[in-house]
């Protein structure tokens, strides 16, 4: 599956106190929101894995999302 975000996209993940928090900018959330349009199609067991290595901002904890 093709990942696309759009320019200037920012994304951060942080786990406080046993919550997710997500935080991101209009660019972040919209590139989010149509990579769960695209995942909501593909077949059971398929995700997405976030790090700050590929799509995060630096020290964002990891998240992924999978469909079931």
């Amino acid at each position: 599956m093709n990942i696309p975000w759009k320019e200037g996209s920012e994304i951060s993940v942080r786990i406080d106190d046993h919550t997710a928090v997500i935080t991101a900018n209009r660019e972040g959330l919209l590139s989010l929101a149509e990579q769960l349009m695209m995942l909501a199609y593909e077949e059971s067991g398929s995700h997405i894995h976030y790090d700050e290595y590929n799509s995060l901002e630096a020290g964002s904890a990891e998240m992924i999302i999978g469909k079931i």
